[in-house]
C-alpha cells in the first residue's frame, strides 16, 4: 500500500539509519523518523514518499521507548549537530555498534563476529577540542554563531553547546560582541558579500593551549587589535589570534592564506606520550581520550616489532606516525596538505624521532610510487578521510601487496567497501574494533585489520 503524505500512521520505532534517525515500518514501508528511539510507539506524520523507503516525523509519542532521555541541549531538535541527544548513551552505543557490524556484514560481506565491541566514551560533554562555528544575523540584525540546521545554511543560534569546549563558546562570544560593536558584518553565501565567515577555536586538552582563527572573506576588518585585546583578557589560555582569508564560493571553511595577528602560528598539544605543534589545517582528532585508545588499538594491530617498515597514507600532522616509529624500524609517511606535512616534519623533530621520511603528495600517487619502485611495506596504515580510500590507492596496494594492512575509519560503509574490494584481492579481515569518539552524534570510528598470505 503507497502511504499518503501528511496523513497520520501509528507505528512504532525498530532500528536506527546509519545517520540516527528511528526506523519504523508502516504498511511494510521503511519509514525514517529524526529523534525516534528503538520501542517508541508514535503517530507519525508522513513527509516525503520516495519510491523505496518514506520519510516522517514524529506528532505524538505515545508510549516512549525504556531508551528516551529528555535532551539536555534546548535546540536539540532543531540543530544538525547531535541526533542522539535523547537516548541513553548506552542505546547510542549500541546502535553505532551495530552500524559498523552492518555495514560490514551488509556492505562489505564479512562475518558480523569479527568486529570485537564498541569502547565507549569517558565522557559525553564537552568533549570537542576543535569547534567551527558560521556566523549570521538574526531578525535583529545581531550576529549571531552556532550551527547549521540540517541540510540548509541557516543558522540555529547556540551560545553553549554541550559538546564543544567552554573555551571554544567563550571564544565565539568574544568574537559576536566585537564584530556587533564594530559593525562587522558576517559572511552571506547567497547573496556572496560580507566579512566573517567562521570562528574556528582549537584547544589543546593536555597542554591547556587554546588557538582562535578567524576565517574572512576580506583581508581588511576593522578594529582588529581590539579583538585580539578582547580574547586576551577573555581567554587566559589563548595562544594565538591567527586571521585565514577564503574568496572561496564553497564550503570548505578554510582558505589558503592565514595571517598570524598576534602570538604563535601553532599550537601545541601532547598526544599518546608525543608533544605536536598544530597548523589550522592540520588533521587532529577532535576527541584526545579516546583518539589515545584509538591509535594504541591501530599499533596492537600493526604488530611491530622493530624490524618492519611501515608506509602511513594519511598521516595529517604525524600523531599516529611518531608511535609507529618508536616500533618500527622505519616509517614512510605521506599527507597531502603542506601545511601538516611541514608540521609533521617539525613534530619528528621535536620528538627527537629521526626514522621518518615524511612525503607531501596525494596518498594514490604516493601508493603508485612505491608499488613502482617494487617497495612492499610489511604494514600498510591508512587513516583516510570518510569518502575512503580512492580508486587509485586501492589500485597501488594491491599492487603492493603488504602483508597487513591496518585501516583507521571515520565511515563505516566507506570502511566496508574497501574491505570487500581488499577481500576481493586475496585480503582477510581478521578484527574490528569500534571507538565512540563523537558522543551525541551519529559518527564513530573503526580500525580493522587485514592480513593476507602470499601462495
Amino acid at each position: 500500500m503507497e502511504l499518503v503524505k501528511n496523513k497520520i500512521y501509528r507505528a512504532q520505532i525498530m532500528d536506527y539509519t546509519a545517520d540516527g534517525a528511528g526506523v519504523a515500518k508502516v504498511d511494510g514501508v521503511a519509514v525514517f523518523v529524526p529523534r525516534a528511539a528503538v520501542g517508541d510507539q508514535c503517530d507519525i506524520r508522513i513527509t516525503k514518499v520516495g519510491k523505496s523507503v518514506a520519510f516522517g516525523r514524529i506528532e505524538e509519542i505515545v508510549v516512549p521507548s525504556k531508551h528516551r532521555i529528555a535532551p539536555l541541549c534546548p535546540v536539540a531538535a532543531q540543530c544538525g549537530g547531535c541526533c542522539y541527544q535523547h537516548i541513553t548513551y548506552e542505546e547510542e552505543k549500541r546502535a553505532k555498534e551495530k552500524k559498523v557490524r552492518d555495514a560490514l556484514v551488509r556492505i562489505g560481506g564479512q562475518d558480523g563476529a569479527k568486529l570485537i565491541g564498541i569502547v565507549g566514551a569517558p565522557e559525553t560533554a564537552h568533549y570537542r577540542n576543535k569547534a567551527q562555528y558560521p556566523v549570521g544575523l538574526n531578525a535583529a540584525g545581531r550576529v549571531v554563531t552556532g550551527f547549521y540546521r540540517p541540510r540548509s545554511h541557516d543558522i540555529v543560534p547556540v551560545e553553549k553547546c554541550l559538546i564543544q569546549s567552554e573555551t571554544a563558546d567563550r571564544a565565539a562570544a568574544v568574537v559576536r560582541d566585537w564584530m556587533n560593536q564594530n559593525q562587522v558584518p558576517p559572511y552571506d553565501y547567497g547573496k556572496k558579500r560580507g566579512t566573517v565567515r567562521h570562528i574556528y577555536v582549537r584547544v589543546g586538552e593536555a597542554s591547556g593551549e587554546c588557538q582562535l582563527t578567524l576565517i574572512s572573506a576580506t583581508r581588511k576588518l576593522p578594529a582588529l587589535d581590539a579583538l585580539v585585546d578582547s580574547l586576551r583578557a577573555a581567554l587566559p589560555s589563548l595562544t594565538g589570534v591567527l586571521l585565514n582569508h577564503n574568496q572561496r564560493d564553497d564550503n570548505v571553511i578554510l582558505g589558503d592564506r592565514t595571517d598570524v595577528l598576534w602570538g604563535e602560528p601553532l599550537l601545541e598539544d601532547r598526544l599518546c606520550g608525543h608533544s605536536f605543534l598544530l597548523s589550522p589545517a592540520a588533521f587532529y582528532q577532535v576527541n584526545h581520550a579516546q583518539a589515545e585508545k584509538l591509535y594504541e588499538c591501530a599499533l596492537d594491530f600493526a604488530g611491530l616489532t622493530g624490524s618492519e617498515t611501515a608506509v602511513e597514507l594519511y598521516c595529517g600532522a604525524g600523531t599516529i606516525t611518531l608511535s609507529l616509529a618508536e616500533r618500527a624500524l622505519r616509517v614512510i609517511a605521506v599527507e597531502i596538505v603542506p601545511e601538516a606535512v611541514e608540521n609533521a616534519r617539525q613534530n619528528a623533530a621535536r620528538n627527537g624521532v629521526t626514522n621518518v621520511e615524511f612525503i607531501c603528495a596525494d596518498a594514490g600517487q604516493a601508493a603508485a610510487m612505491f608499488a613502482g619502485r617494487g617497495e612492499t611495506p610489511d604494514v600498510l596504515v591508512v587513516d583516510p578521510p570518510r569518502k575512503g580510500l580512492d580508486e587509485a590507492t586501492r589500485d597501488a596496494i594491491l599492487r603492493m601487496l603488504p602483508p597487513r594492512v591496518v585501516y583507521v575509519s571515520c565511515d563505516p560503509a566507506t570502511l566496508a567497501r574497501d574491505v570487500k574490494e581488499l577481500t576481493n584481492a586475496g585480503y582477510t579481515l581478521e578484527k574490528a574494533q569500534a571507538y565512540d569518539l563523537f558522543p551525541r552524534t551519529s559518527h564513530v570510528e573503526c580500525v580493522c585489520l587485514m592480513t593476507r598470505k602470499d601462495k
